[in-house]
C-alpha cells in the first residue's frame, strides 16, 4: 500500500502532522504511544495491517504529537502538557473536516484519550484504550505501579541504546530475534524522536496521573490488553475497567506491548465489533503470490571464518543489498532467520529478477546465494503469509545451488512471454510435498 498524503494543521504556533485513510462512514482518530512516526509506520508490515484494518472501516486520521515525528520539534525542557495535546487533536479533527470521532489510544496514548473522551463528551463517539494506564508510577495508593528506580534503570538503557532498536524485546517479545524488526525498529526510532527528546517524554509519562477524572468519563469505552504485557503490566487495564462506569474490559493472551505485534487481530477484532457492531468478515483469507525463499550459501564456514563480530557486519550487508532490491521489485519481506529471508512478491516474473540482482549484488561481497521461487495460493495470517505454497518454495530453494535461482514448474509456466530463460532441472521429490515437481534453474532474467 502507498503511503498515504501527509498533510498539516495548525494547533497554535505549532503543526501537527496527520494522514487520513479509508472512506467509511465512521471517523477514527488514532492516538499514538510515546513516539511516532507517520510514513515510517507504514514501511513495517504490521504496522501497516493494523492501519489498513482500521481503515477497512472507517475513516481513519493518523497524526504525529507535537514534539515527535514529522509534527513540529518544540524544546525538550518545553513538552506539551496532555491539555496542548488535547488542543492538538482537536486541531486534527478539525482539519480532517470531523466533527465526531471515535478514539483509539495505545499505551502512552491512552491518558490523552481518557482527558479527550471525559473533556469533549459531543466529540466522542467512543473510546477503545490499548494496553495503557491511568497512570504508570508506583504510589503508596497505587502498588502495582512501576518504581522509580526501575524506572530509572529503563530510562538509562533506552537513552543510552536508541537509535539502535533497544528495547524490542521488552516493547515485542515475539519479535526479539527478529533482524529485520530491530532493523526497523531502530530507524522507527531515529526518525520519530531525537534520544533527548525520548527521554524527556519517559519522564514525564512517569508523572502522569489521570485517575481523577476516570469516574467523568461517560463516553462508551472499550479497554483491550495482553495478560503478560511486560511494559504495561495487566493490572493497570484492570484499574481502569473497575473505574470508567460501563466500561467494556476484554483481556487477550499475549506478552507483546506493541499493539501491532503478536496476534494484532484480536485487538482488531474486539475493536471492529464494539465500534460497528460487527465482526470483522475478511474480504479473503487465501490469495494468490509468489513466494521468495533465500539463504547465503556456506554461511557456517564463512562464519567460522570470519568470527562473531566480522561475520555479523557482512550479515549486515547482505540484509542492507536485499532489502533494497526487495523494495526495488516491489517485494514485501515476511521474515528472517539466521542468514535468509523470506519474502512475498504480486508477479514470478518480480520474483526472479529480484533474487537474480541480490546474487549478482552480494557476490561483491563475496557471497553466493541459493534462491528457490514458487507460484502458489497462500493462507494470510495477519501480516504473514503461510499454507501449502510457502512450504513448497521452502523446499524449491533447499534443492538449490550456490548461486542458484530455482523454481517450480508453476513459475516458469507463469512467466512465458517475459524473456526470462531457464534449464531444465528435472523432477524431484520435495520432503513432505506429495508427488515430483519439475524444476528450472533461472539461466538469464534479463
Amino acid at each position: 500500500m502507498n503511503v498515504p498524503e501527509t498533510r498539516y494543521a495548525k494547533s497554535g504556533d505549532c503543526h501537527i502532522a496527520y494522514q487520513v485513510v479509508g472512506e467509511g462512514s465512521l471517523d477514527v482518530v488514532f492516538i499514538p504511544g510515546f513516539v511516532s512516526h507517520l510514513e515510517h509506520a507504514w514501511d513495517e508490515p504490521r504496522f501497516a495491517h493494523f492501519y489498513r484494518r482500521l481503515a477497512s472501516f472507517s475513516r481513519l486520521i493518523l497524526f504525529d504529537k507535537r514534539g515527535t515525528g514529522m509534527s513540529d520539534p518544540v524544546p525538550i525542557q518545553q513538552l506539551p502538557t496532555l491539555e496542548q495535546r488535547m488542543d492538538d487533536v482537536r486541531a486534527v479533527m478539525d482539519a480532517a473536516g470531523s466533527q465526531r470521532a471515535a478514539l483509539v489510544g495505545v499505551s502512552e496514548g491512552g491518558p490523552l484519550n481518557l482527558l479527550f473522551a471525559a473533556t469533549h463528551p459531543d466529540r466522542t463517539a467512543a473510546m477503545v484504550i490499548i494496553g495503557s494506564f491511568a497512570r504508570i508510577a508506583w504510589a503508596p495508593d497505587f502498588a502495582f505501579g512501576t518504581k522509580p528506580d526501575v524506572w530509572r534503570a529503563l530510562l538509562e538503557r533506552m537513552e543510552q541504546g536508541w537509535g539502535q532498536g533497544v528495547l524490542l524485546s521488552a516493547f515485542a517479545q515475539s519479535l526479539s530475534t527478529n533482524v529485520a524488526a530491530r532493523d526497523w525498529w531502530a530507524r522507527f526510532q531515529r526518525q520519530a524522536a531525537s534520544p533527548g527528546a525520548a527521554g524527556a517524554l519517559m519522564r514525564m509519562i512517569y508523572e502522569i496521573d489521570t485517575r481523577a477524572i476516570l469516574p467523568a468519563i461517560r463516553v462508551p469505552t472499550l479497554i483491550l490488553h495482553r495478560t503478560e504485557d511486560r511494559m504495561v503490566p495487566v493490572e493497570h487495564a484492570r484499574y481502569l475497567s473497575r473505574h470508567i462506569a460501563g466500561a467494556r474490559y476484554v483481556e487477550v493472551p499475549g506478552a507483546d506491548h506493541f499493539f501491532f505485534t503478536g496476534d494484532a487481530d484480536a485487538y482488531l477484532d474486539q475493536i471492529e465489533e464494539f465500534l460497528t457492531g460487527e465482526r470483522h468478515a475478511g474480504a479473503s483469507d487465501r490469495v494468490l503470490a509468489t513466494v521468495l525463499f533465500a539463504d547465503i550459501a556456506g554461511s557456517t564456514e564463512r562464519a567460522t571464518q570470519l568470527g562473531d563480530s566480522r561475520w555479523h557486519e557482512l550479515l549486515d550487508s547482505f540484509y542492507s543489498i536485499a532489502r533494497r532490491q526487495l523494495e526495488r521489485f516491489r517485494g514485501r519481506e515476511i521474515d528472517t532467520a539466521g542468514d535468509g529471508f523470506f519474502a512475498a512478491f504480486d508477479g514470478p516474473a518480480r520474483a526472479i529478477r529480484c533474487a537474480a540482482a541480490i546474487g549478482s549484488s552480494v557476490r561483491l561481497l563475496g557471497l553466493e546465494v541459493r534462491a528457490g521461487v514458487h507460484t502458489g495460493e497462500c493462507e494470510v495470517m495477519g501480516a504473514k503469509i503461510g499454507g501449502i505454497a510457502v512450504h513448497i518454495g521452502a523446499r524449491v530453494a533447499g534443492q538449490a545451488e550456490p548461486g542458484e535461482v530455482l523454481v517450480s514448474g508453476t513459475v516458469k509456466d507463469l512467466v512465458a512471454g517475459s524473456g526470462i530463460l531457464f534449464r531444465d532441472r528435472g523432477a524431484h521429490v520435495l520432503k513432505g510435498v506429495p508427488g515430483e515437481w519439475h524444476l528450472y534453474t533461472v539461466a538469464a532474467a534479463n
